[in-house]
């Protein structure tokens, strides 16, 4: 299997299935002398990890996280950065039945079209586990960037149609309760649509926000790799993301171009933008200013309720999905795209270094002293 590679200079490979042995990622890349202790990398994984409310599945981990290499003496040494989280409470009987037959909103088709086998147990490789592995690698980015004074911040933005107000925002509420959201006057009125979810045995889906602050202008590349578009592949790549936009996104689309463009103004000496509908990305390069994306998140495809589908025979048959599943995928995709968006600007800041022949000497020359 190709493609568990993501990064051309800070590059993370995910590793490990569902209910497999465990979990977790390589990281190649991460310069020498960041300061790293696995309390740190818990800190993240403590976000995303099962169990911790009734919205969420009940399935019962720990996710300990393990560096197995590439650290020393609490500093990053330069070299691969393993790191290991044990699968601990797997109930792979509960995905015996699935083996016969396709659950709706799932990869089990299409992993057997493309590969002819797939492993069932709570999907393996597409498992939602998996992304174990980028939030640890997020981690170790964070503590990259937070020497740079550049920060990653991700939440829940709405849940089911049902928005946060931007008057009342507060971050601090993201971590006071379950759903992440960074507005407590609306966390009542989206737990009662969650229970009657349940109740239903149905799923919600939602939207998560992110901004970034502090990346300096220019850093993303003008043509392929760009900014945004990096971005995009690295959100999009999460599992249950099915949308991405930046700035003003879909709604630049009904705009003018004298209401869509950011003016240009000087502020204390530096050039800045009076607005952003641009969501702080120019031509696939940053412009300075915050940048602001988010995430549309489907929900969750493991349901209780009765499903039509075919199983391997080829005949219809009706399905109601057994095990321990998200009712609400959301709060806990939250830490997943702050990581892959701090993965992604680690690996274009460190891209950036080769962008200037000044830059190069600068390093080159401080090595010679």
């Amino acid at each position: 299997m190709s493609g568990s590679i993501y990064g051309k200079n800070y590059t993370i490979t995910t590793w490990g299935e569902s209910h497999g042995a465990g979990v977790g990622v390589v990281i190649d890349g991460a310069p020498a002398g960041i300061r790293l202790s696995e309390e740190d990398v818990q800190a993240f994984l403590d976000r995303r990890k099962p169990g911790t409310s009734a919205y969420v599945t009940q399935r019962k981990e720990g996710d300990i996280c393990h560096i197995m290499s590439g650290v020393f003496d609490g500093l990053t040494t330069g070299t691969p950065i393993m790191i290991l989280i044990n699968n601990e409470n797997q109930r792979s009987a509960d995905y015996s039945e699935i083996a016969s037959y396709y659950r709706p909103g799932h990869a089990d088709y299409t992993f057997d079209a493309k590969y002819g086998f797939r492993d069932y147990r709570g999907g393996g490789r597409s498992s939602g586990r998996e992304t174990i592995g980028r939030v640890a690698a997020g981690a170790v980015a964070a503590k990259f960037l937070e020497e740079l004074g550049i920060s990653v911040c991700a939440y829940t933005r709405s849940i089911a149609g049902i928005g946060i107000d931007y008057d009342r925002f507060d971050i601090a509420q993201r971590e006071k309760n379950p759903f992440a959201l960074p507005d407590a006057g609306v966390v009542d009125e989206i737990a009662a649509l969650a229970d009657k979810a349940i109740s239903e045995k149905d799923s919600l889906g939602g939207i998560i926000e992110c901004v970034i602050k502090g990346v300096p202008a220019g850093i993303g590349e003008p043509v392929f790799d760009k900014l945004d578009a990096l971005l995009a592949h690295a959100v999009m790549s999460i599992g249950a993301v099915k949308g991405f936009e930046i700035g003003d996104g879909f709604e630049a689309a009904g705009h003018r171009g004298s209401d869509n463009n950011d003016a240009f103004c000087m502020d204390n000496g530096k050039i800045s933008k009076k607005t952003n509908h641009s969501g702080g990305v120019l031509g696939g390069m940053s412009d300075g200013s915050d940048i602001i994306f988010r995430a549309a998140v489907k929900p969750t495809p493991s349901i209780a309720s009765i499903q039509d589908t075919v199983n391997k025979s080829g005949e219809d048959i009706q399905v109601s999905i057994k095990g321990r599943h998200d009712p609400l995928v959301v709060p806990r995709a939250v830490v997943v795209v702050e990581a892959m968006a701090s993965c992604t600007i680690a690996d274009l800041i460190l891209s950036n270094m080769g962008a200037k022949l000044e830059n190069v000497k600068a390093v080159y020359n401080s090595e010679k002293k």
